[in-house]
């Protein structure tokens, strides 16, 4: 396939973690790739691993196995020296705007931290940073010795993003960054982090729950269940046309502001949600799938492209 100037890949990545019950599959074989200047979406339900592939993809927690590739290389193999340099090209904006800032800090010292720990410039040029970064992402200058508490949720996810972008990275993983928040203050964040996208060329994976914030935002779309990637898509192709069942429920999930939408055919999920901690061979989401066989219950669904750039783990659809 021809590198279309690929900022991240990532190959057959997998994180476990050893519990009381077993190992648990948080993510499991899951392989994608991200164009430099676009976004991929992740989605799916709450506790799909989403968040710990985001952050596994950050080494912010070690990968069990896999490759990710940034700008080729293989930053799993990467020795301290080269991580120190990787490191401030990717960063991470946390789901929640309060726990993620420590509260005995003013908002300049949150935004001036990744500067000092990074040494990237003197003190001077560090003050004149924060400022811009500050009024880039909207925050008032007045607001610079204020602390988390007294401000509300979207003053504080711009923090967020200000320490992610003083860096100035090239890729940003966004973990829910407006599920916190109202939702007038969440267009507000969801439009300055695309403004900010076009200005200065960055990329994004983009995690969330919610599926009308990922079409806005997401050029392509990756559906998770239970560690496992499931669908991959461009977005408006995922919407248009989705091929899992799992991603026909949550599209079908959708609520829809209309008198109609009350009289519109509802897709529900029946049966027990499969266990990740050492899962038997098949497909995870069989034991809720109406169109279950016998071979999805015993053998492992491959992604496959069953269109142009359009990827399912279902073997009964796009044949």
């Amino acid at each position: 396939m021809e590198n279309r100037n690929k900022i991240l890949e990532v190959n057959h990545l997998k994180k476990y973690f050893q519990t009381p019950a077993g190992l648990l599959h948080a993510v499991d074989d899951v392989s994608f790739s991200i164009d430099q200047a676009s976004t991929l979406g992740v989605v799916g339900e709450s506790g799909c691993g989403k968040s710990t592939l985001g952050r596994t993809v950050l080494r912010l927690k070690e990968p069990t196995e896999g490759e990710i590739l940034f700008h080729g290389q293989d930053i799993v193999k990467a020795s301290k020296k080269e991580q120190r340099r990787i490191r401030p090209r990717m960063q991470m904006i946390f789901q929640d705007p309060y726990s993620s800032l420590n509260g005995r800090m003013t908002v300049s010292q949150l935004i001036e931290e990744p500067l000092i720990v990074n040494k990237v410039c003197g003190r001077s040029e560090r003050e004149d940073r924060v400022q811009e970064v500050m009024k880039t992402v909207g925050l008032a200058e007045r607001l610079s010795m204020s602390y988390p508490h007294e401000l509300d949720g979207g003053r504080r996810q711009r923090i967020g993003i200000a320490r992610a972008l003083v860096l100035d990275p090239e890729f940003i993983v966004c973990d829910e960054p407006v599920s916190a928040l109202d939702v007038s203050i969440q267009a507000q964040i969801l439009n300055l982090l695309m403004d900010l996208q076009e200005e200065r060329k960055l990329t994004y994976m983009f995690i969330t729950h919610d599926l009308s914030v990922v079409k806005h935002i997401s050029n392509e779309i990756m559906v998770m269940y239970l560690g496992k990637c499931v669908e991959k898509a461009d977005s408006e192709e995922l919407f248009r046309n989705p091929l899992h069942p799992y991603t026909k429920a949550l599209l079908a999930a959708i609520p829809i502001p209309s008198i109609e939408s009350c009289h519109k055919k509802r897709t529900l999920l029946q049966g027990e949600v499969t266990s990740p901690v050492d899962p038997k061979p098949g497909c995870r989401f069989a034991s809720r799938c109406p169109y279950a066989s016998a071979a999805c219950r015993e053998e492992d669904m491959e992604l496959r492209e069953v269109s142009k750039g359009h990827f399912t783990a279902c073997p009964y659809v796009g044949s």
